[in-house]
This record gives structure tokens, sequence and C-alpha cells, in this order.
């Protein structure tokens, strides 16, 4: 009987240590893997206002007086005004 007594008892053990390391383990990887999706924002924001801001400055040094004239009449033309 005492034998049955042990081999519970260490089977309880060595559940809860299983258990225990997978919750571990399954937190650890939360809030890594939050810390990853907070850095990847970080860098998307930064590359987004980058890209932005260059796409801002080419745009208007590509366009004249007339395309930007003929745009508005289309615009304009489009909206029925």
């Amino acid at each position: 009987m005492e034998q049955q007594a042990d081999l519970i008892s260490e089977a309880l053990t060595l559940t809860m240590f299983g258990m225990g390391f997978v919750f571990l383990f399954l937190t650890l990887l939360v809030f890594v893997t939050k810390f990853m999706s907070i850095v990847i924002q970080k860098i998307n924001k930064r590359s987004q206002d980058d890209d932005h801001h260059d796409d801002n400055l080419s745009l208007n040094d590509e366009l004249d007086e007339e395309t930007k004239f003929v745009i508005e009449q289309a615009i304009k033309m489009h909206r029925g005004a």
C-alpha cells in the first residue's frame, strides 16, 4: 500500500512540474510575441512616415501648373460641378 502512495505522490509531483513548465513557457511566449509586435509596429510606423514624406515631395516636384489645372477640371467634371 505504501508503494502505491509513493507512486501516486511521484505522479502528482511530475504532473505539477510538467504543467508548471508548460504554463511558464506559454506565458513567456505571450510576452515575447507582444514585445515583437510592439517593435514591428514602431519600425513600420517610422517606415511609413519616411515613405509618406518622400511621396509628398516627389509628387509636388513632378506636377506643374498645367497638370494641376487638368486634374482639378477632371475632378470637377466627375463631381458634376
